[in-house]
C-alpha cells in the first residue's frame, strides 16, 4: 500500500508539475511571442527607427526636387542729418524715419551636382533596407531570448516537480523509520539521519522555489508585462527537442538567410555608396534659382516720398571645384580604405557565423545521443529506486544505501533535463543562425 502510495504521488506530480502559488493561467510559447512581439520595449524603438527610415527614403530628403520659399521682411532707420550747401546756406533734418518693406517668393533646383542626389537616394533606400533588417535581427533575438526564458521555467518547475517527489520519499521514510523505532526494530540514529534528510530536502526544495519565482519574473520581463508578478506559466510540461535538423540544409541557409551576413553585405553597398559621393565631386555643378519679389519704401527727405518695385529675378550657377589642397584626393583614399575594412568586416563576420554554425550543431548532436543516454539511464535509476525502497521497508536495506539510491535518482532526473535544455537551447541557436527562427 505505501508503495502504491508512493508512486500515485510520483505520477500526480508530474502531470500537474505545479508549485504552490502557481496555479496560474497558462501560456504557449506562441501566445508568449505574440504578446512580446506587441509590447517588448526594445523592439517598439527598433520599429519606430525602422519608421524613421522609412520616412526618410524621399526623392526630396534626397535632393531630387526644387524648394519653394516666401520671405517677407519690413525695416527702417530713424536718421538725422546736417547738409552743407555750396553757397553757404545750411540744412538741418532731424528724426528722419525711412522704411523698406520687402515680400517674395524665392524657388531653387540645383539641376546637377555630380549624381549625388541620385546616389543619396539609392543610399537613403539601402538605409531603410538595413533599418527593416535590424528589425528582423531584433525580432529573432527576442523570439529566441524568449524561448530560452520559457523552456528554463519548464526546467525549474520539472526541478521542481523532482524535489517535490524527493520529499515525500524522505517523509515516507521517516514514517517507516517511526514505525520500527516504536516496534523495538530500529534505532534512534536512523530516525534522526531520516529526519536530516528529510530537512536538507526540504531546504532544497525552497531555493528553488525561489528559482522558480525568479525565472517566472525574468518571462515577464521579456514580455514586457505591466505588472511582473502576474502569475502565468508555460502550457507546455516538457521540453520537447526536434532529432531531425540536418547539417547541409541548415548550412545552406545559414549561407542564404543569415541575418548579420545580410546586415554585412548592406554595410559594404552602402560605403560603396559613400564612395561614389565623395568622387561626384569632382563634377561640376549646375544650379537654377529664381523668385519673384515686391519692395516698398517710403522716404521723409528726399525728391520722392514713396516708391513701389516688383518683378522677377532669376540666375544660373555653373561651377566646378579646380583645386582644393588636395583634400579630394585625400577624401576618396579614405573613402576607398573605409570600403576595403567593410569588406573585411564582412568576411569575418561570415567566418564568425560559420563558427558558430559548426559549434552549436556539434553541441546539438552531441546532446541528441547524450539525451537517448541519460534517459535510459533515469530509467534504470527509478527502477533500481522502486526495487530499493521495497527492500528497505523490508529491512533488508540500510537507510544510507536507500539515500544514495535515492540521490542517483535525483541526479539522474537534473541530468536529463539540463541535456534537454541544453539541446533545445542549440536548437533555438541553429534555427536563429539559419534564418528559420521566424517560422
Amino acid at each position: 500500500m505505501n508503495r502504491l502510495l508512493l508512486l500515485s504521488l510520483s505520477v500526480l506530480f508530474f502531470l500537474i508539475g505545479q508549485p504552490r502559488g502557481y496555479s496560474q493561467q497558462q501560456l504557449s510559447l506562441e501566445e508568449c511571442i505574440e504578446i512580446a512581439l506587441e509590447q517588448n520595449f526594445s523592439l517598439r524603438i527598433v520599429r519606430n527607427n525602422e519608421r524613421i527610415a522609412g520616412n526618410n527614403f524621399s526623392r526630396g530628403n534626397a535632393g531630387l526636387l526644387p524648394s519653394l520659399s516666401l520671405r517677407s521682411s519690413f525695416g527702417g532707420n530713424l536718421n538725422n542729418t546736417n547738409q552743407q550747401l555750396r553757397d553757404g546756406g545750411e540744412i538741418e533734418l532731424r528724426s528722419i524715419h525711412n522704411t523698406t518693406t520687402n515680400a517674395g517668393l524665392q524657388g531653387g533646383w540645383m539641376l546637377f551636382d555630380g549624381f549625388r542626389a541620385q546616389i543619396r537616394y539609392s543610399q537613403l533606400e539601402e538605409l531603410m533596407s538595413l533599418s527593416e533588417l535590424n528589425t528582423r535581427i531584433s525580432i529573432e533575438n527576442l523570439v529566441a531570448r524568449l524561448a530560452s526564458e520559457y523552456y528554463f521555467y519548464i526546467q525549474q518547475k520539472r526541478l521542481f516537480s523532482n524535489l517535490q517527489y524527493a520529499v515525500d520519499l524522505s517523509r515516507e521514510r521517516v514514517r517507516i523509520e517511526q514505525e520500527h523505532f516504536l516496534l523495538g526494530s530500529g534505532s534512534k540514529v536512523q530516525l534522526l539521519q531520516a529526519e536530516v534528510n528529510l530537512n536538507a530536502d526540504s531546504s532544497r526544495l525552497e531555493r528553488q522555489y525561489e528559482v522558480l519565482g525568479a525565472a517566472s519574473v525574468r518571462l515577464a520581463e521579456v514580455m514586457a508585462l505591466e505588472d511582473l508578478t502576474t502569475e502565468f506559466a508555460p502550457a507546455d510540461t516538457s521540453i520537447t527537442v526536434n532529432p531531425g535538423l540536418v547539417y547541409d540544409e541548415l548550412l545552406s541557409d545559414v549561407r542564404s538567410s543569415n541575418a548579420l551576413i545580410i546586415a554585412a553585405q548592406q554595410n559594404v553597398s552602402l560605403t560603396e555608396k559613400d564612395l561614389d559621393l565623395t568622387r561626384s565631386q569632382r563634377y561640376p555643378y549646375l544650379n537654377l534659382a529664381t523668385g519673384y519679389g515686391f519692395t516698398h519704401n517710403t522716404f521723409q527727405s528726399g525728391a520722392l516720398s514713396d516708391q513701389q518695385t516688383w518683378g522677377m529675378n532669376y540666375s544660373l550657377t555653373v561651377g566646378v571645384n579646380l583645386y582644393d589642397g588636395r583634400n579630394q584626393q585625400r577624401r576618396e583614399k579614405n573613402a576607398r580604405i573605409d570600403l576595403e575594412n567593410r569588406e573585411l568586416a564582412y568576411e569575418r563576420t561570415q567566418q564568425e557565423v560559420m563558427a558558430d554554425f559548426i559549434t552549436i550543431f556539434n553541441a546539438y548532436s552531441n546532446n541528441l545521443r547524450l539525451l537517448s543516454l541519460e534517459t535510459q539511464n533515469l530509467e534504470v535509476a527509478r527502477e533500481n529506486l522502486d526495487i530499493a525502497f521495497e527492500r528497505y521497508r523490508l529491512g533488508a536495506l540500510s537507510g544510507f544505501e536507500l539515500r544514495e539510491v535515492q540521490k542517483n535518482l535525483l541526479e539522474a532526473e537534473e541530468r536529463l533535463l539540463s541535456i534537454q535544455y541544453q539541446a533545445k537551447m542549440a536548437e533555438i541557436s541553429l534555427m536563429q543562425i539559419s534564418g528559420r527562427i521566424l517560422e
